[in-house]
């Protein structure tokens, strides 16, 4: 049975409040998720609006560096727990939809590690479920000192199976088993110690923290970029003597690279690289 679409958003939006905004700053992309009201939680729709604008920026060249947060007060609440609810009405008590919906949002956590572009989280407040499972899913992430993280699932009866995927990848596997098992809070400087952020700064600078992050790995080559971060996912998940052989390879066609040639150069010559993106 195919499953029908989910309900969009109940309450009307202004035609100015999409449930996805995006805005441009040099090559520094921002995405920030925009249901404040359903605590930026996890719809079909907004699932579509990120996986559809991610895939768009992957062939923006204008864009080098992808900023992802949320409207305050929170990142993001995980699943639309009220949305899938409603589906329990369906025939097959919802089951083709709750397949359909899961199949996207781990479709969407794939998107954001395989875009060529660096994505960076900005949390402010909290992070839940689905939620974290997109924080881990990012490359970085940068947290305001009040933000709080949960894999909290278990506690409703609903182990938090997709987003132990992203976290058993970030973070070391006991603590992991921990936040799935207890379904508890933790703290952003517990979070900053696991290996789930990068930094912890004062609430009112987490973009400003993670706008200085994007502009800093903006500056560099978007083709040294690219092919940096497709290596680095695909060696994480081989055996060593396998990553190392892989890792030789790209180094070697990557020093056939206009931008190595540039780069090397610019450093001997002490000067400003000028990247050309190939």
């Amino acid at each position: 049975m195919t499953a029908q679409p989910l309900p969009t958003d109940a309450a009307p939006r202004a035609a100015e409040e999409p449930i996805l905004k995006r805005e441009q700053r040099g090559a520094v992309a921002l995405l920030t998720l925009n249901r404040p009201q359903a605590r930026n939680s996890l719809s079909e729709a907004l699932l579509t609006e990120l996986g559809g604008a991610i895939d768009q920026i992957a062939s923006a060249p204008e864009t080098h560096v992808i900023v992802l947060t949320g409207t305050p007060p929170v990142f993001s609440s995980g699943h639309d727990m009220k949305e899938m609810t409603a589906r329990r009405a369906d025939p097959d008590g919802g089951r083709a939809a709750f397949d359909h919906l899961m199949r996207l949002c781990s479709q969407v956590m794939q998107k954001v590690v395989r875009s060529p572009k660096p994505v960076i989280a900005a949390v402010r407040g909290t992070a839940t479920a689905a939620g974290c499972q997109l924080v881990a899913s990012c490359d970085l992430a940068i947290a305001g000192e009040s933000s709080r993280f949960a894999t909290p699932g278990v506690n409703i009866g609903l182990f938090c199976s997709t987003p132990m995927v992203a976290l058993t990848r970030n973070v070391g596997r006991k603590p992991a088993m921990e936040m799935l098992l207890t379904g508890d809070m933790i703290p952003a400087e517990t979070a900053l110690r696991w290996g789930l952020v990068n930094r912890v700064v004062p609430d009112a600078e987490v973009l400003d923290a993670a706008y200085a992050l994007a502009e800093r790995i903006a500056s560099k080559s978007p083709y040294v970029l690219r092919i940096g971060k497709e290596a680095f996912h695909a060696q994480a998940e081989m055996p060593l003597a396998e990553a190392y052989d892989y890792a030789a390879r790209v180094m070697a066609e990557n020093m056939m690279a206009r931008d190595a040639e540039e780069g090397i150069g610019a450093f001997i010559e002490k000067r400003a690289p000028r990247w050309q993106g190939c």
